[in-house]
C-alpha cells in the first residue's frame, strides 16, 4: 500500500477523523486498547501496544497493591506513551490499588467486574484519573454516566474471558445511538480494521481488542498458548457450559478442550453428590467454583493448553500468525484505510474528506 497516494492520504485522514474522539481521549495515535488479560497484559505486553501507537492496559486482577506499584513502574520505564490499568471493582483492596494508581500518576482506569462505588469514582477522578467503565448493557451505560465514568468499553459475548449475554452486534445498536455524551470503545470478536470502521460510522470513539494480542511476538504467554491461537477456528472459542441453574457458572469464553469437558463431569458429579445429600448446596457451589482455581496461570504461563483454561475470543480464527504488535495496528489500520479507499469514485482522493460524521466532536 503506498501511503504516498492521494486517494490513501484521503482515507487515512478520514479513519483518523472518525476516531478522532477517541485518540484525544487516550492520547494514544489510533484509538484502539489492548484488553486487560490476566498473566498477558503486563509490561511487555502494555508497553509493545503503547509504544506502536495503541494504548495499553495493565491487567492488575489479583494483584496487590506492592505488586501493581511495580508493574506500572515496569511499564513506565518501557515506554513514555499513555497507558491505562484495569481495576476489579469486587477486589478486596481496591481502595489500595486506587490510591497506587493516583500516586504513579496513572492518566487513565478501567473499572470491571461490577458497578463502581461512587466513593472509587471519586477517589479516581479527584486524583486526575480519567475513568473508563464497562457497560453490558444500556442501562448500565447511563448509570455509569451518572456516577461520574469518562469513557465507556461496551463488550460483547463474542469476548475472550467473563462474556455478558448480548453479541457487540446488537449492543453497538442498543447503545451507540443513545449515548452520545461521552466516548464509548467497543469490544469483543473484533479481528479487522473494516469491521472497527463500521462501528467508528456508528458512533464508536474506538475499539478494545485482546484475543490477537495475546498471540502477539511481545506477548509473554507460553508458546503453547499462542500456537493453540493460531490452531484454533472461530467455533473452537466457547463459553463455559452450566448444567443446573441452582448452580450458576459464570460464563467464561475460551478454547474447547480436556479441561472444558472435564468440567461438564465434575458438575454433574457434584450435582449427584448434592442430591444425594453428600454436600450442601453452599458446599457444591464451591466445590464448582473450585474447579477453575488457577487454571488461566496454568495455560498461560505453564503451557498447559489441555488442562488450563485457555481464554478467547471468537475472533481467535483471524489469529494465523505470531506477529508483532506494530504489524497487528499496521494491518487493522489498512484494512480500514482500503475499505475508505474502495468507496472513492475514481479519481478522487485528492483532497481532504469533507464528511463529517454525526457521532464525531467536530459535528454541532
Amino acid at each position: 500500500m503506498n501511503i504516498t497516494d492521494p486517494a490513501y492520504v484521503a482515507a487515512r485522514a478520514e479513519l483518523d477523523l472518525l476516531w478522532a474522539r477517541g485518540t484525544a481521549f487516550l492520547g494514544s495515535r489510533v484509538a484502539i486498547l489492548g484488553g486487560a488479560m490476566s498473566w498477558v497484559s503486563e509490561r511487555n505486553l502494555v508497553s509493545a501496544i503503547s509504544n506502536a501507537g495503541g494504548f495499553g492496559v495493565i491487567a492488575c486482577g489479583a494483584m496487590g497493591p506492592a505488586l501493581l506499584e511495580a508493574e506500572i513502574a515496569a511499564t513506565k520505564a518501557l515506554t513514555d506513551k499513555p497507558f491505562g490499568v484495569n481495576l476489579i471493582t469486587m477486589h478486596p483492596k481496591l481502595d489500595d490499588l486506587i490510591k497506587v494508581c493516583v500516586a504513579a500518576g496513572v492518566t487513565h482506569v478501567v473499572l470491571a467486574g461490577g458497578v463502581p462505588s461512587g466513593s472509587a469514582m471519586r477517589a479516581l477522578k479527584d486524583g486526575g484519573a480519567k475513568v473508563i467503565g464497562f457497560a453490558p448493557a444500556l442501562v448500565l451505560g447511563k448509570r455509569l454516566m451518572k456516577l461520574g465514568a469518562d469513557a465507556l468499553v461496551i463488550e460483547g459475548s463474542e469476548a475472550g474471558g467473563h462474556i455478558g449475554p448480548v453479541s457487540l452486534t446488537v449492543l453497538a445498536q442498543e447503545v451507540l445511538p443513545h449515548l452520545r455524551d461521552l466516548p464509548i470503545f467497543v469490544a469483543g470478536g473484533l479481528g479487522r480494521g473494516d469491521a472497527i470502521l463500521g462501528l467508528l460510522e456508528m458512533g464508536a470513539a474506538g475499539a478494545q481488542l485482546g484475543t490477537r494480542f495475546a498471540a502477539s511476538t511481545e506477548s509473554v504467554a507460553h508458546a503453547r498458548f499462542k500456537q493453540a491461537f493460531v490452531r484454533a477456528s472461530a467455533r473452537d472459542a466457547l463459553p463455559s457450559v452450566q448444567l443446573d441453574e441452582r448452580f450458576p457458572v459464570i460464563p467464561v469464553r475460551g478454547l474447547v478442550n480436556d479441561g472444558t469437558k472435564r468440567f461438564l463431569v465434575h458438575q454433574a458429579e457434584t450435582l449427584r453428590r448434592f442430591q444425594s445429600g453428600e454436600l450442601t448446596k453452599e458446599a457444591a457451589q464451591l466445590d464448582i467454583e473450585h474447579f477453575w482455581a488457577g487454571s488461566l496461570r496454568r495455560a498461560v504461563v505453564d503451557g498447559d493448553i489441555e488442562g488450563g483454561s485457555v481464554m478467547a475470543g471468537q475472533s481467535v480464527g483471524m489469529v494465523t500468525s505470531i506477529q508483532p504488535i506494530a504489524e497487528i495496528l499496521e494491518e487493522l489500520v489498512g484494512q480500514a484505510v482500503q475499505a475508505l479507499m474502495r468507496r472513492q469514485p475514481q479519481g478522487a482522493g485528492t483532497g481532504l474528506p469533507q464528511r463529517v460524521d454525526a457521532a464525531s466532536p467536530q459535528a454541532a
